[in-house]
């Protein structure tokens, strides 16, 4: 008898990517980027933070099961602010494997961008 292979979902699907996907067991994020861009890095790195945390909950899941992060900067002088945004959302013993690099982001104006991967609940 064969298994049905594990359903794949994708939520808030577009043109070019999709927010998110969910497939046996293991949660993808799209690159997290600010709504207001008009913020410096500590208020950019909380927006994409609770964009984060709000994904995470739509798929029944939180940031104490994230897997993997990756941190996109546009420029690296802006590491300080970013890991002190960081610290104070990451649960203390849950932080997650993460790589932070400097990057020429898509829109000049974006600081931030941040990609996640995560467990299921």
């Amino acid at each position: 008898m064969t298994s049905s292979p594990a359903p794949l979902q994708r939520f808030d699907v577009g043109p070019r990517l999709s927010e998110m996907a969910i497939h046996n067991g293991t949660i993808w994020l799209a690159g997290q980027v600010p709504d207001d861009a008009t913020q410096d890095i500590r208020g950019q790195t909380e927006q994409v933070l609770a964009m984060i945390d709000r994904l995470l909950e739509r798929a029944g899941s939180d940031k104490t099961r994230l897997l993997m992060v990756q941190i996109y900067l546009a420029d690296l002088a802006d590491f300080d602010g970013m890991n002190a945004a960081w610290d104070a959302w990451v649960p203390a013993g849950h932080t997650p494997p993460r790589a932070t690099v400097q990057a020429k982001l898509a829109r000049p104006d974006w600081r931030i961008e941040v990609v996640a991967t995560a467990a299921t609940a």
